[in-house]
């Protein structure tokens, strides 16, 4: 076990005993069993922690203190995370209702309902963080993103170029207006894009298996196959380039996009 691990299930077993002073024999009173916010100590111990875990712990806390800035945003990311995007939509929502001004959880909004398929509902929340943060790259390219995938594909771009301007060669901003293209079929341009992404610092390894995705639809499966054995287990690689071979020659539509993502994960 872990040291995380052993942290969480200690501060687990506290949590409970301390949620039951009857079970002692003795009559707490009514104030003492007032739940209070886990300590700082705690909550960071739990961002260490998998999915699920921060998903059940952050939701908690959101239901302890729902002014708290923090919490609900979390669990929302948690939900996502999961893959629970109707929930995690949800989630947000409940936190910009008791804290209207959060940009967090607008941002936190936005995305979980582009995740989802239904960004409409998410550009209001974007354009609240735009607004009230306009330096800030990452409502500018879940912007992009949000207005992509209601068909308004120039409110995209310039939202992709101010995102771009403020955050130069950002990879998560390039990644973005890659897939674009791909789920539109347009893998020539995708691929420069993503070629740029991975060379930056910050590139993660999403940003390396979308290329990977991108040489395979292109026909270029030697590279594709490269990177995918390079980043993925055995087995997951098998998986993502059979996928490849199966769809190398067609054009790379929303779904197969949508389907890769599923896969990269292993």
């Amino acid at each position: 076990m872990s040291r995380t691990t052993a942290c969480i299930a200690t501060i687990a077993l506290l949590l409970g005993a301390a949620a039951t002073p009857a079970a002692a024999g003795t009559a707490a009173p009514q104030a003492a069993q007032t739940r209070q916010p886990a300590t700082a100590e705690v909550r960071a111990a739990y961002d260490r922690a998998d999915a699920l875990s921060r998903q059940i712990f952050w939701s908690d806390q959101a239901d302890i203190d729902p002014m708290d800035p923090v919490a609900g945003v979390k669990a929302a990311q948690a939900l996502r995370e999961l893959g629970r995007f109707d929930q995690a939509a949800e989630m947000a929502g409940k936190v910009l209702v008791v804290q209207p001004t959060n940009v967090e959880a607008m941002l936190e909004a936005g995305r979980a309902h582009i995740a989802r398929g239904q960004a409409f509902y998410g550009i209001a929340a974007l354009e609240g963080a735009r607004d009230a943060r306009p330096g800030d790259w990452r409502t500018w390219s879940l912007l992009g993103a949000a207005y992509e995938q209601v068909r308004r594909p120039d409110d995209a771009r310039a939202a992709w170029a101010q995102a771009l301007t403020l955050s130069p060669d950002n990879p998560d901003v390039l990644t973005n207006m890659a897939i674009s293209a791909v789920t539109r079929g347009d893998t020539n341009t995708a691929e420069p894009l993503l070629r740029r992404a991975v060379a930056q610092p910050g590139a993660s390894l999403k940003v390396r298996l979308n290329l990977a995705m991108v040489l395979g639809l292109t026909g270029n499966m030697a590279e594709a196959e490269q990177m995918l054995r390079r980043d993925l287990p055995p087995d997951a690689a098998d998986r993502n380039l059979q996928w490849l071979r199966e769809r190398s020659s067609n054009s790379a539509g929303v779904d197969q996009a949508r389907t890769w993502g599923s896969l990269q994960g292993g």
